[in-house]
């Protein structure tokens, strides 16, 4: 059965909230590339993820987040990851930090760990917030094939989808770069350069 295809206005966002709360899984666009989404906290709508992906279970999978301060209550943020998150969110920073909200499926966590970002996109925020401020993440498209950047190209290579909401083509193609907080340091570059987060807290503590 083909997924519910969902127009980007604030019905089909409101839709695609309700089936995320019901359990269901859907692909929704960020600022970066559409992504898989469901509620972090169901154990089951977690399962449905790994399995529509082909992912191998044990590999964490971000989150987005509606806010700095949805953020925080998700992991424990130190000093630097605040600084950075202030300066470059919304945008296509992942900062990986120790999970503070244990009542987030322990599927998606690795070592106690969870990634977390707020995208810059207006209907992906708009979505999160409708799902409690915060959302799985991770990238729509099976493991080891490159991320899909419109709707069609969702339907086109995952199966098992509730829904698909259409907000037409991301453009920026690259995966977010990640900011590891246990060792204060760029883990992987991505969308923005190591230079600028670098450059970033040179200015705060100099």
């Amino acid at each position: 059965m083909l997924p519910l295809l969902l127009q980007c206005n604030e019905q089909g966002i409101a839709k695609a909230a309700t089936i995320v709360r019901d359990g269901g899984v859907i692909a929704y666009p960020t600022d970066t590339v559409y992504g898989l989404g469901c509620d972090p906290y169901n154990d089951d709508a977690v399962e449905s993820v790994f399995r529509i992906k082909g992912r191998e279970e044990g590999k964490a999978m971000p989150l987005l987040c509606a806010s700095v301060d949805d953020a925080m209550r998700i992991a424990y943020m130190d000093e630097r990851a605040l600084i950075l998150a202030r300066h470059f969110w919304p945008g296509a920073l992942t900062i990986v930090a120790r999970l503070k909200d244990e009542r987030i499926s322990s599927k998606i966590i690795k070592d106690g760990k969870v990634g977390v970002r707020v995208p810059r996109h207006e209907h992906a925020l708009r979505l999160i917030r409708l799902c409690n401020g915060v959302l799985v993440g991770t990238s729509a498209n099976p493991s080891g094939i490159n991320p899909a950047s419109d709707a069609g190209q969702v339907m086109a290579m995952l199966k098992g989808l509730d829904a698909v909401l259409d907000c037409g083509a991301v453009y920026i193609g690259k995966a977010s770069t990640v900011y590891y907080v246990d060792e204060g340091k760029v883990i992987r570059e991505g969308a923005i350069p190591k230079e600028e987060l670098e450059r970033c807290l040179m200015m705060y503590y100099r």
